[in-house]
């Protein structure tokens, strides 16, 4: 950023010339000339699809009918008492700002504001007058949920924090604006609660984003690979969510809110493993349903990473390992596979993964049938050509079906990367390989942090308190304090019931 700002003059003419110049004459830069009271003149500035036309028109009929009757007695004999009558007489709609350079002038049109220049004023008048065409709050795509609210942020970073503020009604949550970007200009907001979230991991939130200096942030990835603190790990260490109830709820456990303008996706620190695991609704159902689900996909992660790699090793290397029947019928499936296990995994899982990402790709009316239906198809051709065995395929289909039950898509993407590396060491060390690797990964998941806070908190180190709330859902009655893992302060969220311990 330029440490010396050009000043507005005092002629409008040069002003508008400037201004005209800065933006290389552009069509969608709309001037509206305007002559008040006593031949004052004024000209309107803003931007053609970023601005109400309606309140282009209010502005309009304002100045020419506030500004030619002032009123009796009332003096404009300077630019100091003209500014001031119009931000306080005239110009009554939205908000009104006044600026002194065309580097904040600028900004201010290209964000969608009108700005009214006057004759012999150093000074321009900003009137928030926002009006562009966005997407309404619709359905969440990528965390979809059997029960709890059905409404997903917006690219509009004002509705995202209103439909946060409509959900916690307190003074005490705070929301700090940066820019980022010396092109893009991105606006950013953080949000959090003051009388819960631990400050000093506000200040460290808000020390990261004042370092990132870069010309474009276009979505909330751009950030999120600034302020992440481990940049080679496979796992994530900053959440993202398009749920307003997700955010509320990480607000009330302490965290810390990152919004970008122009994405839909809202960044959530600290992250913990356990977090990638948890769904929204997991707090609409019954304690009891909730742990189950919540269970399920524990188990899910581990078939996920685990099952080919097993498969594998066993099928290598430890025959020994399986009953007689199964052995048997396994032996005579791969009699005229000519690949061995590990060559047969490796193909289908990437041919698995090709068709997934086409699903993805592709329009949504055919994508799904494409990812479907060549999915059956290659598999069940790939069986009769004999280049895999049918146990190999109901393995593959398993994996990747329970890919899908891990609520975050980040974190299933990590497992995907990860099988990999477990399928390789199998290979090559049957079952012994396979621990080698668990405890390589528990080894790095434990010197993990995210703005601090060890990644593994829930479970190391202990804390009983956050057991009800991890692998379990305990009912609401028991959840007395919040989870001592994103700070200590205001730990208690609600009164005791008489017959509840703590």
């Amino acid at each position: 950023m330029n440490a010396h700002k050009e000043p507005l003059g005092q002629a409008m003419q040069s002003n508008l010339d400037i201004i005209k110049k800065k933006l290389g004459n552009s069509p969608d830069l709309v001037i509206k000339t305007m002559k008040g009271w006593q031949g004052w003149d004024g000209v309107l500035v803003y931007i053609d699809g970023l601005t109400d036309s309606q309140s282009i028109h209010h502005i309009i009929v304002d100045f020419l009918v506030s500004v030619r009757q002032p009123g009796p007695g009332v003096q404009l004999a300077n630019e100091e008492e003209r500014l001031v009558y119009m931000m306080d007489s005239v110009l009554a709609l939205g908000e009104v700002s006044r600026v002194r350079d065309f580097e904040a002038l600028m900004n201010r049109i290209l964000s969608g504001e009108a700005a009214l220049l006057l004759e012999d004023c150093r000074s321009a008048l900003t009137i928030s007058a926002e009006g562009w065409k966005e997407r309404g709050v619709s359905e969440p795509n990528s965390q979809v949920v059997v029960r709890g609210p059905m409404e997903a942020f917006t690219e509009n970073i004002r509705t995202n924090t209103a439909l946060i503020r409509r959900k916690i009604k307190d003074p005490q949550l705070w929301y700090v604006g940066r820019q980022i970007g010396t092109v893009t200009q991105t606006n950013v907001a953080v949000m959090y609660l003051n009388n819960i979230a631990d400050q000093a991991i506000v200040d460290e939130v808000l020390r990261k984003l004042d370092e990132i200096d870069i010309d474009g942030i276009l979505e909330s990835g751009y950030i999120e690979e600034f302020i992440q603190e481990e940049k080679y790990s496979p796992f994530p260490t900053v959440y993202n969510t398009e749920r307003p109830d997700a955010v509320a709820a990480a607000l009330l456990e302490g965290r810390v809110a990152i919004l970008v303008d122009g994405t839909p996706f809202v960044l959530l620190v600290p992250a913990l493993f356990v977090q990638f695991f948890q769904s929204s609704e997991d707090y609409y159902q019954r304690s009891d349903i909730s742990t189950l689900l919540r269970l399920l996909r524990y188990v899910s992660f581990l078939i996920t990473m685990l099952a080919p790699s097993v498969y594998i090793a066993i099928t290598t290397f430890h025959q020994e390992m399986l009953p007689t029947g199964l052995l048997i019928n396994l032996a005579a499936q791969r009699e005229g596979v000519p690949f061995p296990a590990f060559i047969e995994a490796l193909l289908m899982e990437i041919t698995f993964e090709i068709l997934r990402e086409a699903g993805v790709r592709m329009p949504k009316t055919v994508g799904q049938a494409v990812s479907i239906v060549g999915t059956l198809v290659i598999g069940q051709a790939a069986v009769d050509a004999g280049i895999v065995s049918a146990a190999m395929v109901i393995i593959v289909s398993i994996t990747a079906i329970s890919s899908f039950v891990i609520p975050a898509s980040n974190m299933s993407i990590s497992v995907r990367m990860l099988r990999f590396g477990l399928m390789g060491l199998a290979a090559s060390f049957g079952l012994l390989g396979i621990l080698l690797g668990i405890i390589l990964l528990v080894l790095h998941l434990n010197t993990l942090s995210s703005f601090g806070i060890p990644y593994m908190q829930s479970f190391a180190p202990f804390y009983w308190e956050n057991q009800k709330d991890t692998l379990f859902r305990f009912s609401w009655k028991k959840m007395i304090k919040r989870p001592r893992a994103t700070g200590k302060r205001n730990l208690i969220r609600q009164k005791p019931a008489p017959d509840t311990k703590k």
